[in-house]
C-alpha cells in the first residue's frame, strides 16, 4: 500500500499539472471574447494561443534543468508563482499586448510544471509505483483537455477573464501544499544549463512563428517578399543549422540530436509536426462555429467536446491495440481517419450534425497521433541512457507544431477577414498536413521489425 506521504505528493502535483494544462485549451471558447474586446483581427487574436505554447516551450528544459541544479520544491513553486503572476496579469490587461505579456509569463511557469513533476515521481516513488504514479500524471492531460472547454463555456457567461480568476486561488492551494509537502531535494551544481540552446531555439521558433503568420494567402507571393514575412524566415533557415551544431557541441544538449541518426526517429518526429500543427487547429474550433453554425460564444464553446472527448476514450483503447497490431497500423489507421474528419469538417460546416461527426473523427485520429504509439516508437529507439532525453525530443517538436499551427491557422483565417470561407481553407489545409502524416507513417517500422530492434 502507498504511503500517505506519497499520496500526498502525487495529489499535489496532480492539482499542479491540470492547472497547467487546463489553460492550454480552455482559451478556444474565449478567443472570440478576447477579439471582440480588444478589437484586434484573428490574426493577431491567434497568438494568445501561440504565444503560450511558444514560452511553453522554452520553460520546459529551463525549468527542468534548474530543478537539477537547484531542487525541484523551490522551481515547482517558482513555476506555480510565474503562472499566477501571468493570470494576474492577464486578468488585469488593458491592452492586447499586455494580454500577450501575462501569456508568455504563464506558458514559462506551466512549462516547468509537468515535468518538475515527473521528475518529482522518479525522486519520492520506489522503481516499481513509478510506472503507476507518471501514468496518473499524464492522465490529467486527457482530462484537462476535455474540462477546459467544458469550463471555459461556462465561465464566459461572467466575462473571458473568469476563466484566469480561476487560477488565483489554486495557485495560492498548490504553494502552501508545496511548502508544507513536498520533500527537499538534492541540488547538483555539476549540471550547467545549455543557455545557446535555449536562446537560440527561442529565436528560431519566434522568427518562424511570426514569418508564418504574416503571410497572406490571398496575396501570397507579394506578401512573402514583404519586410515582416521574408527577414524572419531567412533568419530562421540560418538559426536552424547553428541551433543543430550548438547542440552537438554542448555535454548537456537541450535537444538530443544523435538520436535523428535513426530513419524512425526521423520519421516520427516530422509525424509530430504534423500532429502539433493539427492540434493547434482544434483550439479554432469554437471560432469556427461562431461563423459557420452562428453560435453565441458560449454555445460554440460545446463544439470542442467532441473532439477532446474523444481523444480522451480513444488513448487508453489505442495504447491496449498497440501492443496487438503495431505502432505502424495504429498510426496508419488513425491518420486515414483524421484525414476524412478534416475535409467533411472543412465541406460540410454549416450542418450541424456533420460539424459534430467530423470532429469525432478529428479526435479519433488525434488519439492515436498524440497517444503511445510515437512514444513507445521513440522508446524502441533511443538507447536507454537516451530514454528520457527522447521522449522529451516528442514534447518540445510537438510543441513546435502547435506553435506554428497556431500562426499559421491565424494566417489563412486572417487573410479572409475571418469569413468562413478562411476557416474552411484552413481546415482544408489541415486535412493535406494528415495526408502527408499518413504518406509518412507508411515507412514506420511493421511490428515484427520494431520486436527484431527491441532484441
Amino acid at each position: 500500500m502507498e504511503s500517505k506521504a506519497n499520496i500526498r505528493i502525487l495529489l499535489l502535483l496532480l492539482v499542479g499539472v491540470f492547472m497547467g494544462s487546463l489553460d492550454i485549451g480552455i482559451v478556444g471558447p474565449a478567443l472570440h471574447a478576447i477579439g471582440t474586446d480588444f478589437c484586434v483581427n484573428e490574426r493577431l487574436l491567434s497568438w494568445v494561443f501561440t504565444i503560450y505554447i511558444l514560452f511553453f516551450m522554452i520553460g520546459t528544459p529551463l525549468m527542468a534543468k534548474l530543478s537539477d541544479m537547484y531542487g525541484r520544491k523551490w522551481v515547482y513553486m517558482i513555476d506555480i508563482l510565474l503562472f499566477a503572476l501571468g493570470s494576474v496579469i492577464t486578468i488585469t490587461s488593458v491592452s492586447f499586448e499586455m494580454v500577450l505579456f501575462g501569456r508568455a509569463i504563464q506558458g514559462v511557469g506551466a512549462g516547468g510544471i509537468f515535468p518538475v513533476a515527473n521528475a518529482f515521481i522518479g525522486d519520492v516513488f520506489p522503481p516499481e509505483k513509478r510506472g503507476g504514479a507518471l501514468g496518473i500524471l499524464s492522465s490529467v492531460w486527457g482530462l484537462s483537455s476535455v474540462l477546459g472547454p467544458v469550463l471555459g463555456g461556462l465561465l464566459l457567461d461572467y466575462g473571458w477573464k473568469w476563466l484566469f480568476i480561476i487560477n488565483i486561488p489554486i495557485s495560492i492551494v498548490v504553494l502552501l501544499g508545496s511548502f508544507y509537502i513536498l520533500p527537499r531535494s538534492v541540488k547538483n551544481p555539476d549540471i550547467r544549463l545549455d543557455w545557446p540552446g535555449i536562446v537560440i531555439l527561442g529565436l528560431f521558433v519566434s522568427c518562424l512563428a511570426y514569418g508564418i503568420n504574416q503571410i497572406d494567402t490571398n496575396n501570397f507571393a507579394s506578401s512573402i517578399f514583404s519586410l515582416s514575412v521574408w527577414p524572419f524566415l531567412v533568419l530562421s533557415l540560418v538559426l536552424l543549422p547553428v541551433l543543430l551544431k550548438v547542440e552537438l557541441n554542448t555535454n548537456n544538449p537541450l535537444i538530443q540530436v544523435d538520436l535523428f541518426r535513426s530513419r524512425e526517429v526521423k520519421l516520427v518526429s516530422s509525424i509530430m509536426v504534423g500532429t502539433g500543427l493539427i492540434q493547434a487547429s482544434t483550439v479554432f474550433i469554437p471560432s469556427f462555429a461562431i461563423v459557420a453554425l452562428s453560435l453565441d460564444s458560449t454555445d460554440a464553446s460545446w463544439m470542442l467536446i467532441p473532439v477532446v472527448l474523444t481523444m480522451a476514450i480513444g488513448a487508453p483503447i489505442i495504447g491496449k491495440l498497440l501492443d496487438k497490431f503495431g505502432s505502424r497500423n495504429i498510426m496508419l489507421t488513425g491518420a486515414f481517419i483524421m484525414i476524412i474528419g478534416l475535409f467533411l469538417l472543412s465541406i460540410y460546416s454549416t450542418i450541424f450534425n456533420m460539424f459534430i461527426f467530423a470532429s469525432v473523427l478529428i479526435g479519433v485520429g488525434m488519439s492515436t497521433a498524440i497517444g503511445s504509439p510515437p512514444r513507445y516508437i521513440m522508446l524502441v529507439e533511443s538507447p536507454p541512457k537516451e530514454r528520457a532525453s527522447g521522449q522529451a525530443l516528442i514534447n518540445i517538436i510537438t510543441s513546435a507544431g502547435q506553435l506554428l499551427g497556431g500562426a499559421l491557422i491565424g494566417a489563412v483565417i486572417g487573410s479572409y477577414a475571418g469569413l468562413l470561407r478562411g476557416y474552411e481553407f484552413a481546415f482544408v489545409l489541415m486535412g493535406f498536413v494528415a495526408i502527408t502524416m499518413t504518406i509518412l507513417a507508411m515507412g514506420l517500422k511493421s511490428k515484427k521489425e520494431q520486436l527484431k530492434t527491441i532484441f
